[in-house]
């Protein structure tokens, strides 16, 4: 797999704007004080704007690189995403990601929103982006209509992280995108996508440079192993609802439980959704217990990645886990 120099064990941390943006903000200091590379902030209608988050994460840090983690091309224009990309690029010296994927489908199905030909869609977002960027006017008539659009200003154009499971997804992410998302936490997960990005690199483009594979994992630490795993279940809870049948088989998983997850999101019965994820699905689709637990699947990761970002939770506590990970990353990371 192509392996990008200067982001091979690459550190970051997807923070979720439950709270108010200055709380960000002072998460994603706390993050570079911990000496984490990057920070992600996730993209949920029922939570705070990442782009507001964003802003406030900009302003409290100095080295980071930071970007929405990750918004998809339906519920906001992709032109108007090129643009806030553009504009937080602006913001942050230069810092900005572009995290960009397909949107989760019980989301989108709660705002009425059919999630039609998704890789299409991320493709054709990446490709009017990268136009907008460099100064073109575009004229666009695909998965989405563009009609003599620009950006009237200038723009530092930011690296596009594509959030990708499935086998299609990964495949393309890894022709056209400057990095991957792997939305996997388990090795076996891993090392599956590591297959189907290499098919992908086959078709690469020589300009487009080395790919930066990241494992984007949810993680749950504390030192109480017990604590960190009841506050994994929300956000395994989404990715459950979204797995592939593919994924589902491989770790034994049942698909009917995973409907009755996905249908209990979508009708905003959260509740319902988390008393639902089963000890399995734990173990399939987030990293979570103490810091050696933590340490140990972090290390298996790394055996097919480039970087990681700890997704959410982080942790019954996310100031506490960010500084248990911080630790944790630097003996990862040791010679």
């Amino acid at each position: 797999m192509a392996r990008v120099s200067d982001a091979v064990g690459s550190i970051g941390v997807e923070l979720t704007p439950d709270v108010p943006a200055d709380a960000v903000g002072s998460l994603a200091a706390d993050a570079e004080r911990a000496g984490f590379d990057r920070v992600f902030v996730s993209a949920h209608y029922n939570n705070r704007d990442p782009f507001l988050a964003l802003s406030r994460a900009a302003a409290a840090t100095e080295t980071i690189r930071l970007g929405p983690g990750i918004v998809n091309p339906y519920e906001t224009h992709p032109v108007t995403l090129a643009s806030r990309m553009a504009t937080l690029a602006e913001q942050s010296d230069g810092r900005a990601l572009f995290g960009l994927g397909a949107g989760d489908v019980s989301t989108l199905g709660a705002l009425g929103i059919e999630r039609e030909r998704p890789l299409r869609r991320v493709l054709e977002t990446t490709r009017v982006a990268r136009a907008l960027w460099n100064g073109e006017r575009v004229d666009h008539d695909g998965t989405f209509r563009a009609v003599d659009a620009a950006l009237d200003y200038d723009v530092s154009p930011p690296p596009v992280y594509v959030g990708a499971q499935g086998p299609d997804m990964l495949r393309m992410s890894a022709t056209h995108a400057d990095g991957v998302l792997v939305n996997a936490a388990h090795p076996d997960d891993l090392a599956a996508a590591a297959t189907r990005i290499d098919d992908g690199l086959a078709d690469r483009a020589p300009e487009r440079g080395a790919l930066d594979t990241v494992a984007f994992a949810g993680v749950s630490v504390d030192r109480d192993a017990d604590a960190a795993r009841r506050a994994a279940r929300p956000p395994v809870a989404f990715v459950t609802a979204g797995a592939p049948r593919e994924i589902l088989d491989r770790h034994g998983l049942d698909p009917d439980r995973a409907a009755t997850i996905g249908d209990a999101l979508s009708a905003g019965a959260y509740d319902d959704a988390f008393a639902a994820v089963s000890p399995a699905m734990i173990d399939a689709f987030c990293i979570a217990g103490d810091p050696a637990d933590v340490e140990a699947r972090l290390r298996s990761a790394l055996e097919h990645v480039d970087s990681v970002v700890a997704a959410a939770p982080l942790g019954p506590d996310r100031s506490t886990a960010i500084d248990l990970l911080g630790t944790v990353f630097e003996r990862v990371r040791a010679p």
